[in-house]
This record gives C-alpha cells, sequence and structure tokens, in this order.
C-alpha cells in the first residue's frame, strides 16, 4: 500500500471528493433539511442508501488517498496543488457535516440588529433563518469570539438589501471564502515553522491541510476553525522566526490574540509562544524581555476585538455550550457515561457527566502545566501543539473538526513519528454523515465503554513510559 503512484492517490482522492459533492447536493446539510435526523431516517429518505453510499466511498477514497501519502509526499508544491484539487469539487458544493454556518448567519443577523449574542440565542431577533438552525443552539449564546461575531455581522449587512433565500446562499459563499482565507494563511505559514523546527514542509503541509477533514469540514462547512487556524499559524510562525525581536513578537503576539478572538482556546498556545520567542536558555530576564511581547500583543488583540466589537468579556462564558451536547467522542463524556452504565446494572441512577467533567478539566489545567514546564528547555512550538491535542482531547465536546486545531501545529513541529495523531484524523473523518449527523449520537453504547477502555490503556501507557524515562535518566552513584 505503502508504494503506491503519487498520481494515482491524487486521482482517487480527487474521485472522492467529486463523490462527496455529490453526497452534499443529493442529502448535504441542506437549508431544508430535517433537523432531527437519524442514521434509519437517512436510509429511509429519497436517495438514502445512495447518499450513504456516495458519502462513504468517497470519504474513503479520500483518507485512504491521504493516508498511505503521510511520509512520502513529492514536495511541498505537489502537496498544495493536490489539497486544492481535492477541496475545489467540495468549494461549489453545498455544506456538509454541519449546519454551523447557518447558525453564524443568524448570530451575525443578531448582532447587526444590536442584539448581543452573548447575552440572547438567535431566537431573540428572531433570525429569518432560523428553521435551518438545529433546535439546541437555538437558544443559547455564541460560543465564538467577538472578531469572529463582528466579522459575522459584516457579511449578514453586506447582504442584506436581497431577499432571504439569496442572502443566505451569498452568506454561505462569504464564510465559505473566509475559511478558504484562513487555509490559505495557514498554507503560507506553516512552511516557516516547519522549517524553523527541521520539518520537511511538503509532510506538514501535506498532514496538516490534505486531510478530509479540511475539505469537508473547513471548507465545505466553512467552519470558523479555518480562520482560527490561520491566524495561530500566521503568529506562531512569526514569533519563531524572530526570537528576541521585540516588535515582530509584538505582532506575532497580536495574531495569536486574533485567532484566540475568533475561538478562545487558541489562547491556550500564547504561554508556549512567548518560550518560543526567547533568545538562548530560559531565564526569568529573558522571560520578560522576550516573551512580554508576545503575551501583550494576545492580551492587546483579545480586549481591542472585544472593545471593538461593543461587547463585554461575556463571550467567555460561551465555552460552557459545549456541555450540551453528550458524545462519547470526548474522553471524560465517555467515562461519564460508561459510569452511569455500570450504575444502572447495580439498579442505581446516577449522572457522573459533571464528575468526570469537572476532573478531565483539573487533569488538562495539570497537564498544560507540566508541558509548559517541560518546554522551557526543548521544543516549545512542539509542545504548543501537544497542548491543543490535550485541550481537544480533555474537553466536554469533541468535534471531528476540532482536531485540526493541533494537528496544524503538531504537522509543522514533530520530529516523531505522525501516525498517532494522523491517525485520529482518520477515523474522525467518518464519524459525520453527510447532513452533519453525529454518529457518536447513536453509538453509545459500545462507543462510551471502548473509549474508556482506551483511557484507561493511554494512562497506564503514560504512566509506564514516565517510570521508564526516570530510570533511563537516574544516574548510578557508583559511575565516574
Amino acid at each position: 500500500m505503502t508504494d503506491v503512484p503519487h498520481h494515482l492517490s491524487r486521482w482517487l482522492g480527487l474521485s472522492g471528493s467529486v463523490l462527496l459533492a455529490i453526497a452534499a447536493y443529493l442529502g448535504g446539510a441542506l437549508p431544508g433539511g430535517e433537523l432531527r435526523p437519524t442514521p434509519v431516517s437517512i436510509w429511509q429518505s429519497r436517495h438514502g442508501p445512495l447518499i450513504l453510499a456516495l458519502w462513504l466511498v468517497g470519504t474513503g477514497l479520500l483518507a485512504w488517498a491521504w493516508w498511505t501519502l503521510r511520509d512520502r509526499v513529492p514536495s511541498a508544491r505537489w502537496a498544495l496543488v493536490t489539497a486544492g484539487l481535492w477541496v475545489l469539487p467540495l468549494l461549489f458544493a453545498p455544506p456538509l457535516g454541519s449546519r454551523d454556518v447557518y447558525a453564524y448567519s443568524c448570530q451575525g443577523a443578531s448582532y447587526a440588529a444590536g442584539i448581543n449574542p452573548y447575552e440572547q440565542g438567535v431566537s431573540a431577533l428572531p433570525c429569518a433563518w432560523i428553521d435551518t438552525i438545529s433546535y439546541i443552539w437555538r437558544d443559547t449564546p455564541a460560543p465564538y469570539g467577538p472578531l469572529f461575531v463582528m466579522i459575522a455581522g459584516a457579511i449578514v449587512r453586506a447582504t442584506g438589501s436581497l431577499d432571504t433565500d439569496t442572502a443566505l446562499t451569498v452568506n454561505i459563499a462569504l464564510f465559505r471564502l473566509l475559511a478558504v482565507l484562513g487555509v490559505a494563511l495557514a498554507a503560507a505559514c506553516l512552511p516557516v515553522l516547519a522549517r524553523r523546527c527541521g520539518v520537511p514542509v511538503g509532510r506538514a503541509l501535506w498532514l496538516a491541510l490534505a486531510s478530509p477533514l479540511v475539505g469537508v469540514h473547513l471548507i465545505s462547512g466553512a467552519h470558523n476553525d479555518a480562520l482560527m487556524i490561520g491566524l495561530l499559524a500566521a503568529g506562531l510562525a512569526v514569533v519563531a522566526a524572530n526570537p528576541g525581536r521585540r516588535w515582530p513578537l509584538l505582532a506575532g503576539g497580536v495574531l495569536v490574540g486574533l485567532a484566540g478572538a475568533v475561538k478562545v482556546t487558541a489562547l491556550v498556545v500564547v504561554p508556549f509562544a512567548v518560550l518560543a520567542a526567547l533568545v538562548g536558555p530560559y531565564r526569568i530576564r529573558a522571560l520578560l524581555r522576550d516573551g512580554l511581547p508576545v503575551a501583550g500583543g494576545a492580551l492587546l488583540a483579545v480586549a481591542g476585538a472585544t472593545l471593538a466589537a461593543g461587547l463585554d468579556f461575556g463571550w467567555i462564558a460561551g465555552l460552557e455550550q459545549g456541555g450540551l451536547a453528550i458524545a462519547w467522542t470526548s474522553p471524560p463524556t465517555a467515562v461519564g457515561q460508561t459510569a452511569g452504565y455500570v450504575a444502572a446494572l447495580f439498579g442505581a441512577d446516577i449522572d457522573a457527566l459533571p464528575v468526570t467533567r469537572a476532573i478531565g478539566m483539573g487533569v488538562l489545567a495539570v497537564l498544560l502545566v507540566w508541558l509548559w514546564w517541560r518546554a522551557r528547555t526543548r521544543d516549545p512550538l512542539w509542545h504548543a501543539g501537544l497542548a491543543l491535542a490535550a485541550t481537544v482531547a480533555l474537553a466536554p465536546m469533541f468535534h471531528p473538526w476540532y482536531w485540526l486545531w493541533p494537528m496544524a501545529v503538531l504537522a509543522a513541529t514533530t520530529h516523531r513519528t505522525s501516525r498517532w495523531f494522523a491517525l485520529v484524523a482518520l477515523i474522525s473523518s467518518f464519524l459525520v454523515l453527510p447532513d452533519g449527523t453525529g454518529l457518536p449520537r447513536f453509538t453509545k453504547m459500545p462507543g462510551a465503554p471502548l473509549m474508556t477502555l482506551l483511557v484507561i490503556v493511554v494512562a497506564v501507557w503514560l504512566v509506564r513510559s514516565a517510570r521508564a524515562g526516570r530510570r533511563s535518566t537516574t544516574v548510578d552513584p557508583t559511575a565516574d
């Protein structure tokens, strides 16, 4: 499988993308689509078997072509051309895999109408396109940062003179254009990171930008994660290329802060960007001299975007909205679900989710501190990718496109095997049906117990690895 010709993988991937585009027309996340579908109802719908077959074969071809070339990309140019070919059919098809782009339009409409989207849901306007949004998100505050809310408001204002249906179509096109710009920004900046870290540029671009998650969720689904990733890559690239230079470091911090003003989770990398800015070994004086511009720039960008939007910092509370959805793809959620199933065997009815999710947040806090402490002496940018991976893994909710956050950074910074984080992306590509129906909702059993078992296996492996590492660094006191 590893010696498949490059050109064959390229055209097989393109074929898969074309099949997915057809699936989008037949049964994607269409404006008039069913809002409470199930896999069974999709199968029984008009063209149901064909839609599912197109989705499965298309995703399979795209995923297989990407996976087989993960460690043998001919060149950076080849990677970019191929990734561009693969997203082209999806660029002109209806949204796939999510209805979030409709929520973006309604949140932009609320903001444009003078409603604080962090205090009221889109039903308060009411939005002209509210029938396209999943019921669970109609009365919840916006979970996005002030920069994206301002952009969404500007898009809705720009299409305000059009009729409702045309305006929605143009809105989708503009949000998708924004996603393309975000991916293009990442494509321009990831090579800087890769060269700085000694990673092959072609491999970095391939892993970060050619996976099925990019075409289906960032481009077709028009997720704002694309803009966040682009700004994050730009900020880290500026910092990595200019250690010790105050004004470029300030600019890099501003870019990372703007990424956080799209989605606040991007701010997880700020402490690691601070370390990447240092000239020479870690010292408190160096941290203040070189790291302060990065941290200050990020803070300035977040505060500036919040004030420019005319909003308060209530948008940070939007992070809590992730807990409304329950799926075993989040390890803390899976452990809580499994605990409930085990208790039910003994006649008890417990809700362990608040406890396991709180434990997950506690573990994340400790893990982030530990990663930062390790990063003081080695590979701060790689540790930034690990910090994002930990944030995604231990959050109350996991969506497949969330994995693209750490993927972008790890692809450009890791010297180690890329197989583990690429495998997560590969599996995640099959978790959501064309219309946005998440399969984890319907596979709680055996999904949650299997994920819990995986958590146990990984925890045991990490403990053993840590012990082995300590033993290997122990110096024999009798040695010369």
